[in-house]
């Protein structure tokens, strides 16, 4: 007895130390300069969490614990090892392996024989637990598949649809009252883990690529709030508390990421947002621009004296980043103030551009948000965009037709010279046109933006200083 009781303070020790790291770990990550402390903390939580739960008595076989670790192992190390541009889908995957981890849990304490049959309050938070584990599964795997490409980027829609997505989530929220009441229905359980697989399928379709960010962190908040369910059901203090940190983080990440699309969860959800309007291809294609070359692009930043650097997804696809940093380095060296501004949902998951930018090592008090940079760009004598699009639309201020009208942008087209780096003319994410492109400001540099910067970066390093 005197060995389990030790056992059990080693436990709740290590859940206690690691509950704590968590909590750290949320809080250092939200800063640049305090996010590699916040990843190890972390991961060092989640290393003792683990080590404790395989200090419980209850275990009498390790054998498949084992082997099961091997295979995660297995599985996991080459996930990791994706390219930056691939860490959105990655993420995205990760939700996915942990919505299946809670619906499997689910399902086995649902089936597991019991002496004492489970309270109507367990019975609710396992059917919930289940219920957004199975909708996390399946909607995390086709928001994946959209930022993969593997699946249309552009909204499914049909008549009718969101009245037949949220009919089906009924369906599956009454058969779960009904196993409140009569737990010993116990052939009913299949419909609360089937519906919702289809409904996080049926989620997802309609919503469009450009709102992805916004989707990966609502389905994390689901996937924290299934775990949160899931430690009541196990009675585990530790999933309770990572589970909410996870679920309640999420939906802010999610709350902040709409208003800075200046558009409601509904919207999101529900508003089919990224339609293509093949009317605007047409129209683009007939429009005159102005282009430049590298080095017509060098000898103006060369003369300028504050530039401003706007980076997105097309870096990212790029890999630029490096190259970029090169550029940095070239344009302060010949005094020019450089700075870099960031939009919330540039790329493809929230702080996208932050981390391929501090990968490159670009000083942290150079990245300003929106709202920081965009009362500088009418002193800015040149506003450099690499691959970004959506987030520097006028139309969101300028067209009340247009499906982005009133959400934040960056006020690039306010700086005296406005430079995009772009293979073409297409559409962005959201596929509609950019006025942007066709301002008499407006210099087009097309090409890729590795290579294209990386011209710059020689003109400057052959020409003179200023």
């Amino acid at each position: 007895m005197n060995g389990f009781a030790g056992s059990d303070l080693l436990i709740e020790v290590a859940y206690l130390i690691a509950t704590a790291l968590f909590i750290f770990s949320l809080m250092w990550m939200s800063s640049p300069t305090t996010a590699r402390r916040g990843v190890f903390a972390g991961e060092l939580g989640m290393i003792l969490a683990i080590a404790g739960t395989l200090l419980h008595r209850g275990i009498v076989d390790y054998k498949l614990i084992v082997i099961a670790l091997v295979l995660g192992t297995i599985i996991g190390i080459p996930l990791g090892k994706v390219q930056m541009t691939a860490v959105p889908q990655r993420t995205a995957l990760s939700h996915s392996f942990g919505a299946l981890c809670v619906t499997l849990v689910g399902t086995a304490e649902f089936y597991l024989p019991r002496e004492v049959p489970m309270t109507r309050f367990m019975m609710g938070v396992l059917c919930m637990e289940v219920i957004l584990g199975a909708l996390t599964i399946t909607g995390s795997l086709m928001a994946a598949g959209k930022l993969q490409e593997w699946l249309p980027q552009r909204p499914i829609t049909y008549k009718g649809q969101n009245f037949v997505n949220l009919g089906l989530l009924g369906v599956a929220v009454v058969v779960a009252i009904v196993l409140v009441i009569h737990p010993e229905r116990t052939h009913l359980f299949p419909v609360i883990v089937g519906i919702p697989l289809v409904f996080g399928v049926m989620m997802i379709v309609p919503i469009g690529g450009a709102d992805m960010p916004t989707v990966i962190s609502l389905l994390n908040s689901y996937a924290g709030l299934s775990a949160a369910a899931m430690g009541f059901v196990l009675n585990s203090k530790l999933l309770i508390v990572a589970g909410s940190l996870d679920g309640a983080s999420g939906f802010i990440l999610s709350v902040n990421m709409s208003k800075a699309m200046n558009r409601s969860f509904s919207n999101v959800l529900f508003g089919a947002f990224g339609q293509e309007q093949t009317a605007a291809t047409g129209t683009a294609e007939a429009k005159p621009v102005r282009s430049a070359t590298a080095e017509e692009a060098a000898a103006i930043l060369s003369a300028a004296n504050k530039v401003v650097i706007v980076p997105g997804y097309g870096m990212a696809v790029a890999q630029a980043q490096h190259k970029v940093r090169e550029l940095f380095d070239a344009l302060s060296k010949r005094g020019v103030d450089v700075k870099f501004g960031i939009h919330p949902v540039a790329g493809r998951m929230p702080g996208h551009m932050n981390v391929l930018l501090a990968e490159a090592d670009i000083p942290y008090d150079k990245l300003l948000d929106m709202d920081e940079i965009n009362g500088d760009f009418p002193q800015t004598d040149v506003a450099l965009i690499i691959g970004a699009n959506d987030v520097t639309n006028p139309a969101a201020r300028n067209e009340p037709s247009s499906p982005i009208y009133g959400m934040p942008i960056l006020d690039v087209d306010k700086a005296r010279t406005v430079m995009v780096i772009k293979r073409g003319m297409g559409a962005g994410f959201a596929g509609i046109e950019n006025p942007l492109y066709f301002l008499d400001r407006t210099l087009m540099l097309f090409g890729d933006a590795k290579g294209f910067v990386g011209n710059i970066v020689r003109e400057l390093s052959g020409g003179s200083g200023h």
